[in-house]
């Protein structure tokens, strides 16, 4: 009895890997992202960035990571598609850096399974500009709980620094 070719069998794991990877491609096309933005209270923007990730991450699992998308595949193996949309390293606006503020100093919170900001005891009550939540949420500057992540820390610097007065 003859043993099995290992070159033979990587080419093959390779191809049912890349066959899988093409498939998980496919079906991330095919998300219903505002079904998914309803249920999370994500921005459509930030619900396709995160399953272009997945997408990523399970094609660098199976080894199947020349490009996980046809953006990627027409860039070229060497280059990362660019980055959409809002940027962690930005500088907040004015009721950006006020929400955030708040939020960090516990005076507000993000109402669970809303995108509404609440006043915390007796202080003043925030206004509630459309969309605020989630611009916060994209740029990851507060967790899905409605907490400030480091990086909101980080842009609240930015803003407290840009806002001084000369």
């Amino acid at each position: 009895m003859s043993e099995p070719d290992d070159d033979s069998l990587a080419a093959k794991l390779r191809a049912i890997a890349e066959e899988l990877s093409e498939s998980v491609e496919r079906a991330v096309e095919q998300l219903d992202l505002s079904d998914i933005t309803e249920r999370f209270g994500i921005s459509g923007e930030r619900s396709r960035e995160l399953a272009e990730s997945a997408a990523q991450w399970l094609s660098e699992q199976l080894g199947t990571s020349e490009a996980s998308s046809p953006q990627q595949r027409a860039l070229g193996d060497d280059s990362r598609l660019r980055r959409e949309g809002p940027h962690p390293l930005d500088v907040p606006t004015e009721e950006q850096g006020l929400a955030l503020s708040a939020l960090d100093s516990g005076r507000w919170k993000v109402d669970p399974g809303t995108e509404e900001l609440i006043p915390v005891g007796a202080g003043p009550t925030p206004g509630q500009p459309v969309g605020l939540v989630g611009e916060l949420r994209a740029r990851d500057w507060i967790a899905p709980s409605g907490e400030v992540t480091l990086v909101g820390r980080d842009a609240l610097t930015r803003w407290l620094a840009q806002s001084k007065p000369s």
